[in-house]
């Protein structure tokens, strides 16, 4: 034990949000990743214990963000992470707080005595449950009455539409300020419009000024703080980098998309059934290669990986972002084959290596890791790299936003960049475009939010 540590003290819009959140049993805090939202909640229970805490949160963060930072700021609160493999066993502990992923609340509702003696609940990325319909929506939707103190946290809130928000404040509040029915709330904030020949087929868009709705419903419980406000870092700067696909990969790429069938080297004949599959396998063949029916990838060509890996060779310390598998092992051989240091995050990964990746990154003992988003995008703190590079776009707004912010955060000492690869003239360009529109609706309502905690 280093008795001569010293805890950092708390940013200031942590001891707000901390106290925001002592003096108010139900909050939705939605401050930028990279505020230390994490931080705040664990410093409120601590001054304000009257029970046990439970923590939901990405299977990826359980411990590298959670953990982490109760042993290295409350270092007094003796917590337990649950898994799959241990749950039971670790519900049992006697201990402040038990940390554990989304998909267990299913296995909670089976086990209700496994929740006695907790009054607090904290729902990180709550976007996981804003399906109302799924099974663990629907699970964490009873859990939630056994619980005095309700916290949910994201800080990428609604990344496709407002409708996102519906279920995770009813979570919080019962229903009290969206409104109980998820229909209701639909038609008071969407308008339906026709998106083909049958009048049924609608997509609800959501109305001008909803945000400013939702927000002002909202604004008693929710509590928010941009990065840029509040934590002094350098900054981060975004550019595109633009490749050209070989002349005759172009032709094919052209040919797939007028008539939605391919052949590959080896003879077989690859389709797209409708216009979604179609657009994905575009992309997928933008980055070298294209799954069959079984899942296997057909390669083309690895050109855009040599210019990855030029970019992560140049630099200290990067991330890479990738989509697909075919990506990654591209990748890799490159890394062996230049005799660089990395490692990958990915759905394969166990959590116990992902823990030690992470660690091994911060101490600088590897130069790159390649990531997915969906593995690697919350939570976790690499503010080693200085680097974020996009091997391929994504369509999901909110990973891209949150894979960025794993640099781009408190404690990052050096300016950052974020490099956008492209293939010109092709569907890339236009996701990272899309990308955009989303992020600006998103930072809408995020703004009011941030408004409205500015005001209080």
């Amino acid at each position: 034990m280093d008795f001569f540590k010293t805890t950092p003290a708390l940013y200031k819009h942590q001891r707000v949000t901390a106290d925001f959140i002592a003096a108010n049993d139900r909050v939705i805090v939605t401050s930028d990743p990279g505020t230390g939202k994490t931080r705040s909640v664990l410093q409120a229970y601590t001054e304000n214990k009257d029970g046990k805490m439970l923590v939901i949160a990405p299977l990826s963060i359980l411990q590298p963000s959670w953990g982490d930072d109760i042993d290295y700021f409350n270092p007094e609160l003796k917590y337990a992470v649950a898994y799959a493999k241990n749950r039971e066993k670790m519900f049992a502990e006697d201990v402040d707080i038990t940390i554990t992923n989304h998909d267990a609340v299913k296995w909670l509702i089976n086990n209700p005595a496994a929740l006695d003696g907790f009054t607090w609940i904290c729902i990180d990325e709550f976007t996981a449950f804003k399906n109302s319909t799924s099974q663990r929506s629907k699970a964490i939707a009873k859990l939630v009455a056994n619980f005095k103190h309700r916290i949910i946290m994201s800080g990428t809130p609604n990344a496709n539409t407002i409708l996102d928000m519906w279920h995770p404040a009813k979570l919080v509040d019962d229903g009290e300020r969206l409104g109980k029915s998820f229909w209701g709330y639909r038609s008071q904030v969407c308008s339906p419009q026709q998106v083909g020949p049958d009048p049924r087929m609608v997509q609800w868009k959501d109305k001008p000024g909803s945000e400013d709705a939702v927000a002002g419903m909202l604004k008693d419980i929710s509590i928010r703080f941009r990065f840029e406000d509040c934590i002094d870092v350098p900054e981060n700067t975004e550019h595109t980098m633009y490749i050209d696909l070989p002349p005759a990969l172009m032709k094919q790429y052209r040919d797939f998309a007028w008539d939605s069938m391919i052949d590959t080297n080896d003879g077989e004949t690859i389709n797209a059934i409708h216009a979604g599959a179609k657009v994905k396998k575009l992309l997928q063949l933008c980055t070298g290669a294209i799954y069959n029916e079984e899942g296997i990838s057909k390669v083309f060509h690895t050109q855009r990986y040599d210019l990855v890996m030029e970019l992560v060779a140049s630099r200290k310390h990067s991330l890479v972002a990738f989509n697909w598998r075919h990506e990654r092992i591209e990748l890799c051989k490159l890394a062996d084959k230049l005799g660089i240091e990395y490692a990958y995050i990915d759905g394969t990964v166990p959590v116990a290596r992902r823990t030690e990746i992470v660690r091994d990154y911060q101490a600088g003992k590897l130069q790159v890791i390649f990531c997915h988003p969906q593995a690697a995008g919350h939570g976790l703190t690499l503010t080693k790299g200085t680097t974020t590079i996009w091997c391929s776009p994504s369509y999901n707004a909110e990973h891209f936003q949150q894979m960025n912010r794993r640099i781009y955060r408190a404690g990052q000492k050096q300016k950052t960049e974020t490099i956008m690869i492209a293939a010109r003239d092709t569907h890339e360009t236009k996701v990272y475009e899309r990308l955009g529109e989303k992020m600006t609706r998103m930072n809408d309502l995020l703004d009011l939010f941030n408004q409205i905690t500015k005001a209080a």
